[in-house]
């Protein structure tokens, strides 16, 4: 049954970055000209222009960031000035956005001024071309990755991204404050930003403008990194469950065993779920607790609500009698006295 389809949230996602926002990448990429930094890289993938220096230029993909690695650069190397010269003008007849030479290289002085006189960004990486195109793959694939911005609470609890949502007013932010004085973490309040990495995981973080203050109604704002210290918040975190906080309904169907799974999906992702009806008494922290104790039982092999089934089936295939019941026997056999 899918409980929650999040149809409504808008996906944002970003079409073009500029080739200046590269070096705020991990490849710690340096400019060996001060033009071409304002290009628009419009393509997250990357591009090796071998065929398109060797003169083939049919499938060149020159929207992308092009990578000169060990085979274009002892390509370039081996022909004469002339023939460099020719080859390193078949690429710049096209508009690309940037070049990024691996290993910390750098191009002849020739080749640098047709990239100036073209405005060709050219930038250098110490790392060699398999992990320069790993960590640069990875950077572009976040920024132009789709993102929705939901409103509730994102805590870290054992380990396990949790989302609160909710109606206005339900509690959501109360749960996350008391979950953070048991000792667990905080990612967002409030508006928590949620992006699509790869195909099958969503990560949350916060934003530069709320970050940890979280507001409680009665009380007003507070900074939980001020109040509780640096090891009750963190910036990002995997959303592995999503708990909908609503008010009971005696006419609801909710799930007493665990067995029937309700999905939600977001941005094509499904994540577990669960609806949680608040009732006075009821503690709704211990509860989140146990709900990520017990994901991290699930995801090591042991789900509890499918070992009771089995256990349950067994017993009833087992009975032998009319006056045999499957919950009629003890959980041991001689009950000792209790004496203390």
């Amino acid at each position: 049954m899918k409980f929650d389809k999040f149809d409504n949230l808008q996906v944002l996602q970003s079409d073009k970055i500029l080739v200046e926002e590269l070096m705020k990448s991990p490849c710690q990429l340096k400019p060996l000209l001060d033009v071409g930094m304002k290009n628009k890289i419009t393509n997250k993938n990357l591009s090796r222009p071998q065929l398109a220096l060797a003169g083939w230029v049919g499938l060149f993909s020159f929207d992308r960031v092009q990578i000169i690695g060990n085979t274009e650069h002892f390509f370039l190397r081996s022909l004469n000035n002339k023939q460099r010269i020719k080859a390193f003008k078949t690429i710049l007849q096209f508009p690309i956005p940037c070049i990024v030479l691996t290993n910390g290289r750098t191009l002849e002085p020739e080749l640098i001024k047709l990239a100036s006189a073209n405005n060709v960004a050219v930038l250098t990486t110490p790392y060699d071309t398999t992990k320069a195109m790993y960590l640069m793959s990875d950077f572009l694939e976040d920024q132009f990755a789709s993102q929705v911005v939901v409103h509730g609470s994102f805590v870290d609890v054992y380990g396990v991204g949790i989302l609160f949502i909710g109606k206005s007013g339900i509690g959501k932010s109360e749960v996350a404050l008391d979950l953070v004085e048991r000792g667990h973490r905080l990612v967002a309040d409030d508006i928590v930003m949620l992006i699509k990495k790869g195909e099958a995981i969503i990560m949350g973080t916060g934003t530069s403008m709320v970050q940890h203050f979280m507001e409680i109604r009665g009380l007003g704002i507070i900074d939980i990194r001020q109040m509780f210290g640096i090891r009750s918040i963190r910036y990002q975190k995997r959303l592995e469950i999503i708990v909908r906080l609503e008010e009971w309904d005696d006419k609801a169907d909710y799930n007493r065993t665990g067995l029937d799974e309700e999905p939600a999906a977001i941005m094509g992702v499904e994540i577990q779920s669960v609806r949680l009806p608040i009732l006075p008494g009821k503690n709704i922290t211990v509860i989140a607790e146990v709900i990520a104790i017990n994901y991290l039982l699930r995801t090591y092999g042991y789900n509890a609500a499918k070992v009771f089934s089995d256990k349950l089936t067994d017993s009833i295939s087992k009975r032998s009698g009319p006056k045999a019941t499957f919950h009629g026997q003890r959980n041991i056999t001689w009950l000792q006295s209790d004496k203390e």
